[in-house]
């Protein structure tokens, strides 16, 4: 027989984990499979958590599993590849396993895909980086270069000038028609030194990042590197179940409501599964919230059933 399951969460990072924990401690049998590929995994450390900060993020994850499991929380590692739903889900594994599943939270988060700038994805969560309230501190004023991947890389070179006053913006495949006057008196007000010419290469010395090479040839000195990666949502089981999308621009995004609802009843979505900017806290946080939505949702539709069967009152 398949094994049922009052909810099966989906992603074992921060955000799954989170609400696992909450389903787990409600006494719901509840089951989470892990495919194993958290988005923070190259950083040394996670910044920004209160009581948590500098924490590596596979001790986190570590410690949320060890969590669970005092509240007889299943965790497997596998990877789902069809969802099918009737009265209840029916979630099957790359494992061969098939389990039933009353509710769903999806909390696959976001693949994260580098310019294609030779040396780059080696350092990336080293000395190349993509969000300073997660590494700012950490390479404070030190020579910081930020890459562009569109015009929209702007904002990026000017956010960064909070922790470097010494920022170079390379534009790489980016002309400098594209910025608007806007963006160059930002930039310049910021100063910011803005820097035309394809990027060729990182120059590292050492294992550390010491320079970034043109096409033409120059060096510029430079020991931290900051770029925006595209984002690629992990969306496929959701829109495979017909979950509203919306574009955003860093990706579609399912369309849920606060709790994290998608329109597809019965199914929650969390962490960065619903969003480029999540942090481990915002994804830990929407976990609890979708977990607690989920109890309370089976709680009163248990009651109604069992209200309906005893009949008038």
């Amino acid at each position: 027989m398949t094994e049922k399951y009052a909810v099966v969460v989906i992603g074992g990072g921060a955000a799954g984990l989170s609400a696992a924990l909450v389903l787990g401690r409600a006494r719901h049998r509840t089951l989470v499979i892990d495919a194993g590929e958290p988005r923070n995994a190259p950083a040394a450390h996670m910044q920004g958590y209160l009581s948590r900060d500098g924490m590596p993020p596979a001790e986190f994850l570590a410690a949320g599993r060890e969590e669970i499991a005092r509240y007889g929380v299943e965790l497997v590692r596998d990877r789902v590849v069809r969802v099918d739903k009737g009265e209840d889900f029916t979630v099957v594994s790359a494992g061969g396993r098939s389990v039933r599943a009353r509710r769903l939270v999806v909390a696959t988060g976001l693949k994260d895909e580098l310019p294609a700038v030779p040396g780059l994805a080696e350092r990336f969560g080293r000395d190349v980086l993509h969000c300073p309230f997660c590494h700012g501190w950490e390479v404070r004023d030190q020579p910081f270069g930020v890459l562009a991947t569109s015009p929209a890389s702007v904002h990026q070179a000017l956010m960064v000038s909070q922790w470097s006053k010494d920022v170079r913006f390379f534009l790489h495949t980016v002309a400098e028609e594209e910025l608007s006057d806007e963006d160059l008196r930002r930039l310049a007000a910021a100063g910011v030194d803005v820097v035309p010419g394809e990027v060729a290469e990182l120059v590292t010395e050492d294992d550390r990042l010491t320079g970034i090479r043109l096409a033409d040839g120059t060096t510029h000195p430079r020991s931290v590197l900051f770029t925006a990666p595209r984002a690629v949502p992990r969306t496929g089981l959701l829109e495979r179940l017909g979950a509203e999308l919306h574009e955003t621009p860093f990706g579609a995004y399912p369309v849920v409501d606060a709790t994290g609802l998608t329109t597809v009843p019965g199914v929650w979505a969390a962490g960065n599964a619903i969003g480029f900017s999540e942090q481990v806290v915002h994804a830990a946080s929407g976990g609890y919230r979708a977990a607690s939505a989920i109890v309370g949702d089976l709680l009163m539709t248990d009651l109604d059933t069992a209200a309906r069967r005893q009949g008038p009152a």
